[in-house]
């Protein structure tokens, strides 16, 4: 560089990198410091404005630390119950039908009506020139939907839609859970802690891939998938093997929505179990690190959890090898004969 610009200009260019990449630096530094300062701040709060319980069997009504601190971190696997609608005693049983409102599905719908609320107020008088609401929203969607097609293809354009809002609304869901008074109260818990949820959400992305697969494939081309007796044609053997492997790939269907719930919840929840423990003994620099992984794992399950809606959906629409189009044989390598026009083929 001294030999291009000369020793004096040369010196000035590299103070003036030198400034340029201190800037961001100290900024990162800044922002880091407030983060942590935040956390902390609301994990003090929520001690003092939901202090824990005595849980001891004496109900001596004294804090006994850590157990009553723990405790009070610590969420049950069943949620609580907000509003009993049946007017009958709430059953123990594993599986039950009786209406009620629990305390996940209470803060689920909090927040797909913070989601509507939000995204309705983002869009409104939407125009050429983008201001600074409608920019917000165009970065967030059209990043959504080239990642998603870059994924899929042409055919992934279709499903953009029900692929964001799965993710939105999951990553909420997951996020919710590291509020410092989601959980401390029993009217509040993250949606998908509670299996029941995830398993709802599960079902949803398991009717969807199969309806769509009906509709592009039709009834039959799409159960043909499974059912297939082409094999035949090449032998009884060859027949039998077919089948029966069409007809383990259509029973393995119904493993998806289990591997996707399950993921999903276990995640969630066992992230949250560890977060409250460690919250509860101590308030310092581990429940800072905790909730900056937890962030990011939760955006992590909420991104895999609607990129397998969106893969399955894609596999489901997709022809079954021997109905599908076949193009122009091309010959081992991948290479194309170069067959000009009024040349002679090669033999």
């Amino acid at each position: 560089m001294e030999a291009a610009l000369g020793p004096e200009i040369a010196s000035d260019a590299v103070e003036a990198a030198g400034s340029v990449a201190e800037g961001p630096r100290r900024d990162m530094r800044k922002w880091l410091v407030i983060a942590i300062a935040a956390v902390v701040a609301m994990q003090a709060a929520a001690f003092f404005i939901f202090p824990p319980k005595d849980t001891a069997a004496d109900a001596n009504d004294t804090f006994d630390f850590p157990k009553d601190a723990i405790t009070a971190n610590f969420e049950f696997p069943a949620p609580h119950t907000v509003a009993n609608l049946s007017g009958q005693p709430l059953s123990t049983d594993i599986v039950t039908f009786q209406p009620s409102i629990s305390s996940s599905l209470l803060t689920s719908w909090i927040l797909m009506a913070v989601i509507v609320i939000v995204f309705f107020t983002m869009s409104r008088r939407i125009r050429i020139v983008p201001g600074g609401r409608q920019n917000a929203l165009e970065y967030v969607y059209e990043g959504l939907a080239n990642f998603a097609t870059s994924l899929g293809g042409p055919a992934a354009r279709r499903y953009v839609p029900i692929f964001v809002a799965l993710f939105v609304f999951i990553l909420l869901s997951n996020w919710s859970g590291l509020l410092p008074f989601v959980g401390r109260t029993e009217q509040l818990r993250a949606p998908t802690s509670d299996v029941n949820v995830t398993i709802g959400l599960a079902l949803v992305a398991f009717a969807l891939f199969h309806i769509e697969g009906v509709r592009v494939l039709g009834f039959r081309g799409y159960f043909g998938k499974f059912f297939t007796l082409s094999g035949f044609k090449e032998g009884v053997g060859a027949g039998i093997i077919g089948l029966v492997v069409g007809v383990l790939e259509f029973f393995l269907e119904f493993v998806k929505p289990v591997t996707l719930s399950m993921r999903l919840f276990g995640n969630i929840y066992a992230g949250e179990v560890a977060l409250g423990v460690i919250t509860a003994l101590t308030i310092a620099v581990i429940p800072v690190v905790m909730v900056g992984l937890e962030v990011l794992l939760n955006f992590m399950q909420a991104l895999i959890f609607a990129i397998l809606t969106l893969m399955f959906t894609l596999a489901a629409i997709e022809p079954h090898h021997e109905e599908a189009h076949e193009g122009p044989k091309v010959p081992e390598g991948n290479m194309q004969p170069d067959v000009r026009h009024g040349a002679a083929s090669p033999a």
